[in-house]
């Protein structure tokens, strides 16, 4: 759940209380979400595999933290997401959307219920000063106080096989409490812990969440200890293969994964059912009186789901070499593109990719792209038009990547 890549460039971003970190780490920066954020350290394809058979190491200090809290706090965002947050237990998160009244995606978030009264929104960094926006319009009227924390706020994540044993390694080994406690966290859940820095110790919110189809954690600390934390987690991890990975490995990652991209799967011109996640949306939340309850976009979110859909959200596996890219035609292959596979003005378009990009993993390329809803079947056979040429694809489940059980 991140934004767009928009560029490389140091003029006006605003700068991760990590910057000076990456700086000394060699990375190439670039231009995200308003941040200036490194897109790779080394290459893209060893952080990639690092994070699939070791960890990686991923700077997200540009994501929002929003907290909600009162003795009306789960009743506000009740009302104001599309997912039923009451129903969340303390220490546990959900997925979930902010959506306009036409039931729109204006972004997806991560919700986690921190104590009964107390609640932590985490956005994408391009729209986390609109969330923030629309959370107090939408809190107005309850008994609930939305308070943007996101300049007080850094969050690093450690993602991969053997990322368990280290978030557990930074634990106090005093406590062995505290570590049981991480190898405890369920997915999705999080937990108030203390870790260990070679500059004192650190409290943080642990949470088993991540954005690359792999086991992970996603640590968020005071903004003036990130670094702190940072250099302790590259020392630690090192021996065990981790290493620092930017955006673009993350990218990768997450398309692997099957998961959203906001500006790609996600926009204002989508609602989540176009999007294959309507089952975030809980059109049966009641209220503390057991009434239907009324959340912003809930009328067209109900009509949505009864109509049929315009366009689907698909996995394409390509045949070829060369990958569909983010706004490229999906094309019927027989029509209107010759035997040589040029592909021509009358070729019928049946679709658009949103991402897509070789897969280091699989060793072929792959795709997520809306298409008409009788061309959306398993198995059913389409092209990309890929700078005039026809690359062929067919459509897949997804995930394209699912991450081995462990033992």
């Amino acid at each position: 759940m991140t934004e767009q890549q928009t560029g490389t460039t140091e003029s006006a971003e605003r700068r991760s209380p990590l910057h000076d970190e990456h700086v000394a780490l060699g990375a190439n920066l670039t231009s995200f979400g308003g941040w200036l954020m490194p897109l790779r350290y080394t290459s893209d394809l060893a952080e990639h595999r690092a994070v699939r058979e070791a960890a990686g190491l991923f700077d997200l200090s540009h994501m929002g933290e929003i907290e909600v809290a009162g003795p009306q706090a789960a009743a506000a965002l009740d009302h104001a997401l599309v997912g039923n947050l009451s129903a969340v237990a303390p220490g546990r998160a959900r997925y979930t959307m902010i959506c306009q009244e036409d039931g729109a995606v204006l972004d997806d978030l991560v919700v986690y219920r921190l104590a009964d009264e107390r609640f932590l929104v985490v956005a994408n960094a391009g729209n986390a000063d609109l969330v923030a926006r629309e959370l107090v319009e939408r809190a107005a009227g309850f008994d609930a106080t939305v308070t943007d924390q996101g300049a007080g706020t850094a969050l690093v994540a450690v993602q991969g096989p053997r990322a368990e044993e280290i978030v557990a390694g930074l634990t106090d080994p005093a406590d062995p409490v505290a570590a049981e406690t991480v190898r405890g966290l369920r997915y999705y859940a999080a937990a108030p812990l203390v870790l260990r820095t070679d500059d004192g110790p650190v409290d943080a919110l642990v949470a088993r969440t991540g954005y690359t189809g792999e086991d992970g954690f996603e640590l968020f600390v005071p903004a003036d200890r990130a670094a702190d934390l940072w250099r302790t987690v590259l020392a630690a991890g090192a021996p065990l293969g981790l290493v620092p990975a930017g955006l673009s490995a993350r990218d990768s990652l997450r398309l692997e994964a099957g998961m959203p991209l906001y500006g790609h799967e996600l926009d204002t011109t989508t609602t989540p059912y176009e999007a294959g996640l309507g089952r975030v949306v809980k059109l049966d939340k009641v209220d503390a009186d057991g009434a239907p309850l009324e959340f912003v976009g809930r009328a067209a979110l109900a009509a949505r789901r009864e109509s049929p859909p315009a366009r689907v959200l698909v996995g394409l596996r390509g045949l070829g070499r060369r990958p569909a890219r983010a706004g490229y035609a999906v094309v019927l292959p027989g029509d209107g593109v010759d035997a040589g596979g040029a592909v021509g003005e009358s070729a019928r378009r049946v679709g658009t990719v949103t991402s897509g990009a070789p897969s280091p993993t699989l060793g072929h390329p792959i795709a997520l792209a809306y298409v008409t809803p009788e061309l959306s079947a398993e198995g059913t056979e389409l092209a990309v038009d890929v700078r005039g040429r026809a690359e062929p694809v067919v459509v897949v489940p997804l995930p394209f990547y699912r991450r081995p059980q462990q033992s």
